[in-house]
């Protein structure tokens, strides 16, 4: 059943809410293309520039989440007082530029400085768009608008790993990096005409709202007294480690395991993360908005239980011997791994302030991106590196197996934050009862 103040909307304003979230969501995909690019194309990469396993998991993650995670903390202060829309179509130009630019790299060291260009540029886009979101939809709709939002992520991947793979086969990655950056920089202009910039906290009791967004030690302080908040965004940072370990690796475990060639891990790359990954955001959100409506705890026991069923899938995919069964747990692991992202972005929206909304999301992306975006790529590619001695080809599998502990931890993590939070409301409580929000 629809909010009440969702069904008092005109319907221009709903037209002007679904015009904005495609553009958002057209955005957020072009964002996860130009980041995600690099993952298959490190096959090529790494034959031409001669890199190690070890700097290219640096390359994909340490390199470029320093940048991207510590950098969107002040841009979301940017966003809590000024123009998100521009943040998002400004963001769109530097990223897309710089990852046209990576075309020209010569070594290591030039494709680093080029993918930090890239970082900086992704920085603003998604805290931006996440406050948008919560001043366009009310707090009953918001883990489903997330979920549609955070489709970009499978339709990103998709385009990436199908556009990518072609081109790469086609014209050579340098020209792959300069065709997909030229694109979201001619994206640019539509995006603006398409997002229009709500009232903040528009769906919020009037004494949620105050006049400026508070200092930034201010809102720190309150961020990290709202417990249901701090162990969700502690879960996701365990979680984002082993996600982005198998969405970095997975292309190069699947060549170098299973014998495939860069022709036929692309298409079953997009398969996998554009396919099922879709599936699994989508019916999350859905889920979850419908189970909370009678216990608000359920988007977290979702979290709970989609990453806790990760590991078990991911455990086949990557020691079967059989190409066929481990392709297929690898589907099941895709859908399940992404699962939480609507329950995630909606639970820690409805948590605080919308004077600090997009401010949340940048300290939820600096920890997810720096533990998880950061080390999580790096880390399998340092152990693929340590136990080729060993196990040679299959070094990458044994790898990959020993990052799937975080996400073993962070399924406990989020059954616990779940105790913060009151099973009759989207707003988290302490255990005695009290508000525990921001």
């Amino acid at each position: 059943m629809r909010d009440v103040a969702d069904a008092a909307l005109t319907r221009q304003e709903n037209r002007s809410r679904n015009v904005m979230l495609l553009a958002l969501i057209s955005v957020s995909a072009f964002n996860y293309v130009d980041r995600t690019i690099i993952s298959i194309l490190q096959i090529p990469i790494k034959a031409e520039l001669g890199l190690s396993d070890g700097q290219l998991g640096a390359l994909t993650g340490l390199a470029f989440a320093l940048f991207y995670a510590t950098l969107s903390l002040p841009i979301a202060r940017l966003a809590d007082r000024y123009s998100r829309r521009w943040i998002v179509v400004i963001s769109l130009v530097v990223w897309s530029a710089m990852t046209a630019m990576c075309g020209l790299a010569t070594g290591f060291f030039s494709l680093v400085f080029l993918r930090i260009g890239v970082a900086i540029g992704e920085a603003g886009s998604v805290p931006a768009s996440v406050s948008l979101i919560a001043d366009y939809y009310p707090p009953a709709r918001r883990a489903a608008a997330m979920s549609t939002w955070g489709l970009a992520l499978p339709i990103g991947l998709l385009l990436g790993y199908t556009c990518t793979g072609w081109l790469a086969e086609a014209v050579g990655w340098r020209m792959a990096f300069g065709v997909v950056g030229g694109a979201g920089v001619l994206l640019s202009p539509l995006i603006l005409r398409m997002i229009a910039e709500p009232r903040r906290g528009r769906f919020d009791p009037a004494t949620a709202e105050v006049a400026a967004a508070p200092p930034i030690g201010a809102a720190l302080g309150a961020l990290w007294r709202n417990r249901a908040f701090r162990y969700v965004v502690l879960a996701g940072m365990f979680h984002g480690f082993t996600q982005y370990a198998m969405m970095t690796w997975n292309a190069p475990f699947f060549t170098r395991s299973h014998g495939l060639s860069l022709g036929q891990v692309a298409p079953l790359m997009a398969l996998l993360s554009g396919g099922a990954g879709a599936v699994g955001i989508y019916a999350s959100g859905w889920i979850a908005d419908r189970l909370s409506a009678s216990n608000a705890r359920w988007r977290l026991w979702i979290m709970a239980l989609s990453v806790g069923a990760t590991v078990p899938c991911a455990l086949v995919q990557y020691l079967v011997p059989s190409t066929p069964l481990a392709i297929a747990a690898a589907a099941l692991a895709a859908a399940l791994m992404i699962a939480y992202y609507g329950p995630i972005l909606a639970t820690t929206q409805s948590a605080v302030s919308p004077t600090i909304r997009a401010f949340s999301n940048a300290v939820l992306l600096l920890t997810f991106n720096l533990f998880g975006l950061g080390l999580g790529p790096w880390v399998t590619g340092l152990l693929s590196d340590l136990l080729t001695e060993r196990f040679g080809h299959d070094a990458l599998r044994y790898a990959l197996v020993i990052v799937l502990v975080p996400s073993a931890l962070a399924s406990g993590i989020f059954f616990y934050a779940a105790r913060f939070w009151a099973p009759d409301s989207t707003v988290p409580r302490a255990a005695d009862g009290s508000s525990d929000r921001a």
